[in-house]
């Protein structure tokens, strides 16, 4: 793989910003800063205009370690590419590669996309907007496209509590944000800074532009969004690049809308995706999270917020990519009164690491009301098995070849190593339904809770497929049940196709 930098124009329509008209759909490309990096393994069009290809780093191996203040040798990692544009309507993508490919794969497999491949050319339809991965002679230095559906009008530069950033390179470092204030970056924009609010109201974030965090050092740059004891807030639109830790968190917040923000190029230790803690009301829909640790996660840390409930969260329709870790997951920290009414709807996990949808219950909260639904996993034959590196200079010891198969569905109450809490709680009300497993292994699943005080009780398992076939009780689904496990009920029902 290799950077190019642009070095003069590519053509003015590129660097100018331009809209172009087909029979069937307005495509917006988006302007790109002259000195910004390209990934140089792709060209993209789109009904049939150039749309140009950043770079990003992301990791190539799963192996971790938690050595503090360790930081993460560039040889684990790779450069892969993204590219954005607008559409209102079907498009049809042409990407053109350096070499023949032998193997094309188009993610999510939901979609049902059969790219065509002429010679170093790979075409394919995109019926609408939303993310898809392009794979070529496998997973390593992916193509994450990122089709938006039509922008809504850009504010005036120069509006009252507004932070604008138009087209080109920003360096803003930190920014602080206060109530009643906006962010808005351009098409074109990358801005080289972070995103931080505390107790404040009335935030508005947006745009189509680029937030990178690459020039701070691990753990010193608050990842990209940070806000605590924020309420009513809306984040919009926008490519989070390269975060020092975790990428887009909430602590103590309420009445939160994130839509269509895609996370790409996190390849450093504890690089979490979407990190919702001790909140209320909030909706995550439409996103994309390539992650290199859980990608979407509750969480109740002991802080100034754990006497409050995590009530009324939505994930939904999001597209996941996990490197390391959980791909949907409650905890492993539950310091809180309750963990309840949580939904993981209608969305895609390409890959995961560790474990697909778990709830790892290691403090006291009463955990309830948890709803996995429509959610649609695949696992390929061949995967690289994760491992923690011992020792310094150590080397990743596996190999693409390997066949490792992460799990499904794990339950369990424990004290685990982030535990705060002297007391355990409980797991309540737990349904899984319409889970499609397209896997040539059938991947397993565990439940276990701690003691007869603190069990798991109450699970359904509705609609559960594995490769179109259904699955009606544990031993066909691979599902270990443990102690302190009451009333596991499976149920092989068709799918509720009434949305």
């Amino acid at each position: 793989m290799k950077l190019v930098a642009i070095v003069g124009l590519i053509g003015l329509g590129l660097l100018a910003g331009c809209t172009f008209f087909s029979r069937s759909s307005l495509v917006t490309a988006y302007p790109i800063p002259e000195k910004e990096a390209l990934c140089g393994d792709y060209r993209l069009t789109v009904n049939s205009q150039p749309v140009p290809v950043l770079a990003c780093r992301v990791s190539a191996v799963p192996f971790n370690q938690v050595w503090p203040g360790y930081q993460r040798p560039i040889d684990q990692t790779e450069i892969a590419g993204f590219a954005s544009w607008d559409m209102s309507g079907p498009v049809q993508v042409e990407v053109e590669t350096e070499q023949a490919p032998q193997s094309v794969t188009v993610r999510p497999a939901s979609l049902g996309i059969k790219p065509t491949i002429h010679g170093k050319r790979i075409r394919f339809a995109l019926a609408k907007p939303g993310p898809v991965v392009v794979e070529v002679n496998g997973y390593h230095r992916a193509l994450h496209l990122f089709a938006n559906p039509p922008a809504v009008a850009a504010p005036a530069a120069n509006a009252p509590g507004l932070h604008y950033f138009g087209p080109g390179v920003h360096r803003p470092g930190r920014i602080d944000l206060k109530s009643n204030e906006s962010v808005y970056l351009a098409p074109g924009a990358v801005v080289y800074g972070s995103l931080q609010a505390n107790s404040v109201t009335n935030l508005h974030i947006g745009g189509r532009g680029v937030l990178d965090v690459s020039w701070a050092e691990r753990g010193k740059g608050s990842g990209a969004i940070r806000l605590s004891g924020c309420s009513d807030v809306t984040v919009e639109g926008l490519v989070l690049r390269d975060p020092d830790s975790w990428c887009f968190a909430l602590f103590g917040c309420s009445h939160v809308s994130i839509a269509n923000v895609k996370l790409v190029g996190l390849w450093r230790y504890n690089a979490d995706g979407i990190d919702v803690c001790n909140c209320q009301d909030v909706t995550v829909r439409d996103c994309f999270v390539r992650a290199y640790d859980d990608a979407l996660v509750v969480k109740g840390l002991k802080n100034g917020y754990d006497k409050q409930p995590v009530r009324n969260l939505r994930f939904s329709h999001n597209t996941l990519w996990c490197d390391w870790g959980r791909a949907m997951e409650i905890g492993a920290e539950t310091c809180a009164p309750e963990i309840a009414d949580v939904v993981f709807e209608d969305s895609d996990i390409v890959r995961t690491t560790h474990i697909a949808m778990d709830i790892q219950h290691g403090d006291r909260a009463a955990v309830h009301d948890i709803r996995f639904q429509n959610i649609r996993v695949e696992i390929d034959p061949a995967n690289p098995r994760p491992r923690m590196q011992k020792a310094p200079g150590e080397v990743f010891p596996g190999n693409d070849h390997e066949a490792y198969c992460p799990e499904l569905m794990t339950l369990i109450i424990y004290r685990t190593g982030y535990s705060k809490d002297d007391a355990r709680g409980t797991i309540r009300s737990v349904l899984f339904k319409d889970i499609d497993v397209l896997s040539a292994q059938t991947p397993p699943s565990s439940f276990r809770g701690l003691d007869p005080d603190h069990g798991v009780d109450g699970v359904t398992i509705e609609g559960l497929h594995f490769n179109g076939q259904p699955v009606r009780d544990a031993a066909a689904a691979r599902l270990n049940i443990g102690k302190h496990v009451s009333d596991v009920r499976f149920s092989s029902e068709n799918k509720d196709t009434s949305k």
